[in-house]
């Protein structure tokens, strides 16, 4: 029976199949499935574009609604919160409302790996602090560029720590401890990892209440609200996080270097978000490899330049709104430990108590071993490292002023000189653009490292180098930089004599290297082989500098 259930003629047969006169098995199921299969990759990005479509709408709808319901300034507090921007409030993103109105805070995450022992060490940190000199700003005065007394309201109020003293269990600095692939003298890591790049963009500005630390940072996050309740662990800028640095080591003990970039939210509802950005925060703690004991724990900002702190605040009701800008200098903001820790009891062989902690909480007193390491190296170098995890473009040495033109000299090189604002190398930074890209460039690396000495310098330094009567020759070095620099960031290729050969300015590089090749008035060839017109533009610069130099040499 089964024989018989497909008899056909030829001519039956072709009249079906026409192709030559033959059937080909199962292509009439192919030709169904490709057509099928062609139409479902058609239909997907347009049901994509829908929904995508659709649910624009009904957030621009929503949107609408809101500003509505609550007015600009009603919706920019609503925004704050609204971490996700899809326009609903969590439970998660109300909390800052509700430990605000009810004045309860919940008991913060605490990392699994910390076992709290009741009979553990502890350690006392003590916060100290001056605040900011107002005078360092060039905007600070009432009225002035768009500053108004609500908006430095947090800076002018914020005069000490808030947090004068506080106690630590010696376990909870078990996150400064290197991973398990890390503890050779030298290697470096990230204890709270950057998650922002150029690609990636930064942070909303509009936010009040810093999101709920976890894991490693809950430690990070209590250091810091010492100084201030509102310490925001992650910036809204890269490079975020924290990297560490063994320094030095022994059978027993680690010293370990750290540098922390983290910020303030100093303001609080109704006035605008003021964003109080250190340029970073170092220091180094020694503990044991167990972390049962901690020798020794300093945190601070550094000091040492004329500007350290960047500022920024809204004034106007929206994420778009103006932002204004400002730097300044802040003296102190520093955790120091007021001794080794030390535990609450102590006991002999057989398990028995032989002195504890009195009643008035003062430590038992000890005599403590001196530590002698077996292997490190010097701060300098450690801070190194950790500048080159954090910069790739630190890669190159950047000299300081003078003792640039000095090696040049010595080398017979040209100085790639950066006259800036705020610092290239930390967060108080107006060259943050320019450092992501092309300064961290392998060709632009290789050339800096071949044919020239580098160096940055802040505008308010050279100021003060020119004005300097006890040193002629760098003060007429830092006269010509000055005379050649233009708001924010200009960059310099200089004689060791300190002639300046060629210059461009930042914004005015970003503008060129935006343009297309051909569109007119590209002033830089695009020519040089590399695939980033920002990479190739620079090498340009860069080429272009030495040349020059080679005209001034031979008049």
């Amino acid at each position: 029976m089964a024989a018989d259930v497909d008899k056909r003629t030829p001519e039956e047969e072709s009249k079906i199949w026409p192709q030559n006169g033959h059937r080909t098995p199962g292509s009439g199921s192919w030709i169904y499935r490709g057509m099928w299969t062609l139409l479902m990759i058609c239909a997907v990005p347009v049901l994509a574009f829908g929904i995508k479509y659709y649910q624009d709408a009904q957030l621009l709808k929503r949107h609408e609604e809101s500003v509505r319901t609550l007015g600009a300034e009603g919706l920019f507090l609503f925004s704050s919160l609204d971490t996700d921007r899809d326009l609903y409030l969590s439970p998660e993103e109300f909390k800052p409302i509700a430990e605000k109105l009810t004045g309860i805070t919940p008991p913060v995450d605490i990392e699994e790996e910390v076992i709290h022992d009741p009979n553990g060490e502890t350690l006392t940190l003590e916060a100290k602090m001056q605040p900011l000199r107002l005078d360092s700003m060039t905007k600070s005065k009432d009225g002035f560029l768009g500053v108004s007394h609500s908006s430095l309201s947090g800076l002018r109020s914020w005069k000490s720590p808030a947090v004068p003293s506080s106690s630590f269990s010696s376990g909870q600095f078990r996150v400064f401890l290197p991973p398990k692939n890390k503890g050779e003298v030298g290697d470096t890591w990230w204890v709270i990892p950057s998650e922002l790049n150029i690609f990636t963009g930064y942070l909303p500005n509009n936010r009040y209440h810093p999101p709920t630390p976890k894991g490693k940072e809950v430690l990070i996050h209590t250091l810091l609200s010492m100084f201030h309740p509102r310490p925001f662990i992650k910036s809204r800028f890269a490079p975020q996080g924290a990297v560490a640095c063994i320094r030095a080591s022994n059978d027993f003990y680690y010293d370990i270097v750290f540098r922390i970039h983290a910020e303030f939210q100093l303001n609080d509802v109704p006035d605008f978000p003021f964003w109080f950005t250190p340029g970073q925060f170092t220091g180094n703690i020694v503990l044991s490899k167990d972390a049962s004991h901690v020798r020794h724990f300093h945190l601070y900002v550094p000091s040492d330049r004329s500007l350290n702190v960047d500022m920024e605040w809204l004034y106007g009701a929206s994420e778009s709104s103006n932002m204004e800008v400002d730097i300044g200098y802040l003296p102190q903001l520093e955790l120091q430990s007021t001794g080794p820790s030390t535990p609450s009891v102590i006991v002999d062989e057989q398990g028995n108590i032989i002195d504890s902690r009195d009643g008035s909480g003062e430590p038992i007193q000890f005599v403590f071993e001196e530590i002698h390491w077996s292997s490190e190296i010097g701060q300098q170098e450690a801070a190194r490292r950790l500048e080159v995890t954090l910069y790739p473009f630190k890669k190159v040495s950047y000299l300081p002023f003078s003792e640039a033109f000095e090696r040049a000299g010595a080398e017979k090189k040209l100085v790639h000189s950066i006259l800036l604002w705020g610092a290239l190398d930390d967060q108080s930074c107006s060259g943050r653009t320019l450092r992501e890209t092309v300064l961290e460039s392998s060709p632009v690396l290789a050339l800096l490292n071949q044919s020239f000495i580098s160096s940055w310098s802040l505008v308010k330094e050279l100021e003060n180098m020119q004005a300097d009567e006890q040193n002629p020759a760098l003060s007429e070095k830092a006269r010509l930089h000055l005379e050649k620099y233009n708001f924010p960031v200009e960059m310099m290729v200089a004689l060791p004599n300190g002639t300046i050969v060629h210059h461009i300015n930042a914004n005015f590089f970003l503008d060129q290297t935006s343009m297309k090749p051909e569109e007119e008035g590209a002033t830089f060839s695009f020519s040089g082989g590399f695939e980033d017109p920002s990479t190739s533009t620079y090498i340009s610069f860069l080429k272009e500098g030495l040349e020059r130099a080679q005209e001034y040499l031979t008049q």
